[in-house]
């Protein structure tokens, strides 16, 4: 986690800075996702730290990277994320992470494209033995309380809790439930807001409700 600036070549695209305050932004962050594994579906309250990362990355997508991300973390890129030459450099530069083009093989899996997002079953879904190897994948520009929803119990959840977030695919409830019932194995999943997020590990059982 950096805050420098890259020099360019001439005629380059200049580098997007990294938090100003790495080491307490970081935290913040850090606890903000920590909170939200915890307390799978409810929202919680995200600085991104004024990051202005290229397009199509976004603000609380990048200060989740730069939180989490390191060159021990292969990460996965959805298409609009892999074909932007500035998205790979500027999480290269703050992170150092390496960039897999197989999701199997991925920590890590951003998508900035969540209706037209490969199906959960694509990631690492970690084994009986290593369970923790599976792959979290952070979806991008949710927004919360959009329908449909579903009802969630688990761990961290008193009884049950309502979720709903968008866009996401029609089929992805389908995907989650089908996930979650892997436990110990399965992905977990991260949703980002614009200044929240929140989060459904692979424990939560999830029903899905009507429309």
């Amino acid at each position: 986690m950096t805050t420098a600036t890259a020099t360019p070549s001439t005629g380059a695209t200049p580098l997007a800075a990294g938090f100003r305050d790495p080491v307490h932004e970081a935290q913040g962050v850090f606890r903000a996702v920590m909170n939200a594994m915890a307390r799978p579906g409810t929202l919680q309250a995200l600085q991104t730290g004024g990051l202005t990362p290229p397009a199509p990355l976004s603000p609380a997508t990048a200060a989740i990277a730069l939180t989490l991300f390191d060159y021990d973390t292969p990460i996965w890129l959805d298409r609009p994320l892999m074909t932007s030459e500035a998205v790979k450099s500027f999480l290269r530069f703050h992170t150092g992470c390496p960039i897999t083009g197989e999701p199997v093989e991925a920590a890590f899996a951003l998508v900035s494209d969540p209706l037209h997002m490969i199906p959960l079953a694509s990631f690492n879904q970690g084994s009986a033995e290593y369970p923790d190897r599976s792959t979290t994948v952070i979806l991008s520009g949710q927004e919360f309380g959009r329908k449909p929803s579903v009802m969630l119990a688990g761990p961290g959840i008193k009884e049950t809790e309502g979720f709903a977030t968008g866009p996401v695919p029609p089929v992805f409830w389908d995907q989650v439930v089908a996930n979650n019932r892997q436990f110990p194995r399965g992905v977990d999943l991260v949703f980002a807001g614009e200044t929240k997020i929140a989060a459904l590990p692979r424990s939560t059982r999830i029903q899905t409700t009507e429309v």
